[in-house]
């Protein structure tokens, strides 16, 4: 199946934001008092996110791939 040249940007576009936009809310979700408790363990706040910004980040670098091998054929 070809994808047109304007979808794939889309999808590269889609994939580029998601690799830029997760690393700062990771970064600040690790400073947050939550995100440890008291012996410095990590707590289900911190679990949770984590779970959520590595599949995010996997998710767009799949879509970023796509999108290009898509543009170049």
């Amino acid at each position: 199946m070809a994808l047109p040249l304007p979808l794939a940007l889309v999808l590269i576009l889609a994939g580029v934001w998601t690799l830029v936009v997760w690393p700062p809310f990771l970064r600040r979700i690790l400073k947050d008092p939550r995100a440890r408790d008291e012996a410095g363990r990590a707590t289900r706040f911190m679990m949770v996110h984590l779970m959520l910004i590595s599949t995010s980040m996997v998710l767009g670098l799949a879509t970023a791939i796509i999108g290009i091998r898509a543009a170049v054929g």
